[in-house]
């Protein structure tokens, strides 16, 4: 039987689902301890490298600044990045003495900084054989943020290789590469601390990726 024509009208289509927000509560599921909740048995939080972790312990701090200027004290951050050599861990395991994957979170008291504790990463060679200076790659998460924001962190200790790196040097402004070099400065412990403010709008914003 041979079948009517039919030509879908705008009364009959769908719109478009709209996109979702991290909302105000991503604290509540994904960061349990500064939300000041009992966390998981096994929790993927902050601490990225542990004892017997091969490579130079580091601690990396910053804030998240919105376009006003203002802390952004609910943000949570994604934080992926190779080890000391260069190797990412595929699979993620609460007890082993480094993870690739790791998360962290603004607060809402003081000067609201995220902190991740993890090793320095080696510089990565790609399948076409050019080499990544050693870096973090960030997912930021927030209120008003519809989608992921992605960028990545670099080292000014590491100026040789940021010269050639592929990726950052993509971001044709030398200015705006600045805003993806952590700055290296005393830390507790003897342990280093780097420090990068991401900022999401306006003077000095964070260069973000398409990925």
């Amino acid at each position: 039987m041979e079948q009517p024509n039919f030509t879908p009208t705008a009364e009959l289509m769908l719109r478009e689902t709209a996109s979702q927000t991290a909302g105000p509560y991503v604290h509540i599921g994904l960061a349990l301890d500064v939300a000041g909740l009992p966390e998981r048995e096994e929790e993927i939080w902050n601490r990225m490298a542990g004892d017997g972790a091969d490579g130079e312990r580091i601690e990396v701090v910053g804030r998240v600044i919105d376009g006003n200027g203002d802390l952004v004290r609910d943000a949570l951050i994604e934080a992926w990045q190779a080890d000391g050599r260069g190797q990412y861990q595929a699979e993620f395991e609460l007890k082993a003495p480094f993870n690739s994957f790791g998360r962290t979170a603004t607060t809402a008291q003081g000067d609201s900084e995220w902190t991740l504790h993890t090793v320095k990463p080696g510089a990565i060679t790609r399948s076409d054989g050019k080499t990544m200076a050693p870096h973090i790659s960030l997912a930021v998460f927030a209120r008003g943020v519809n989608i992921q924001l992605q960028t990545r962190l670099y080292f000014d200790d590491e100026a040789e290789a940021n010269g050639q790196c592929p990726v950052l040097n993509a971001v044709e402004s030398p200015a705006r590469r600045q805003t993806l070099i952590a700055k290296k400065e005393a830390g507790d412990g003897g342990i280093p601390r780097y420090r990068l403010d991401i900022i999401l709008q306006g003077d000095g914003e964070t260069v973000f990726f398409d990925f």
